[in-house]
């Protein structure tokens, strides 16, 4: 299966993470959710500003956020022929929160990065964490896919 997959790292954080292996981190989502129509959707790691800017904009919080999805299609019982190109959406994640976040948990960057990643990607497929058995789905996959991931 072939995903159309842009990867966007702004600047000054080219040098910190990897465009190719941030492509690899959302195929091996797609793959363990055993995605088998031809997606579109993009990935955008950014700073906190932006994250601020958008969360705001977008979900009225006037603070930064360290992912944030935006689903393109919600509509799950739309049937899409087998080569139809499908928008998925855009997961922006905060290279600082990342940075933040993997300090806290005491592991890497790379493996916080791909456990955000994951847990947009995941969004943009229909989970979702509002309710317990929401969140403890959603985690139980966000667990096992970065587990299966090189890091």
């Amino acid at each position: 299966m072939s995903w159309n997959i842009d990867v966007t790292v702004e600047e000054p954080f080219h040098n910190r993470v990897d465009e190719a292996w941030l492509t690899m981190v959302i195929e091996n989502v797609l793959r363990f959710e055993e995605v088998a129509i031809t997606y579109e959707l993009s990935l955008l790691i950014t700073g906190d500003d932006t994250m601020h800017e958008l969360n705001r904009t977008y979900r009225e919080m006037d603070k930064t956020t360290d992912v944030l999805a935006f689903a393109f299609q919600e509509d799950k019982e739309f049937q899409f022929g087998p080569d139809c190109l499908k928008q998925l959406g855009e997961v922006v994640v905060s290279l600082p929160q990342a940075e933040k976040q993997a300090l806290e948990h005491g592991h890497s960057l790379e493996k916080e990065i791909a456990v955000l990643t994951t847990h947009g990607v995941l969004h943009l497929l229909g989970y979702d964490h509002e309710s317990l058995e929401e969140d403890a789905e959603m985690s139980a996959r966000e667990t096992e896919v970065v587990s299966k991931i090189k890091l």
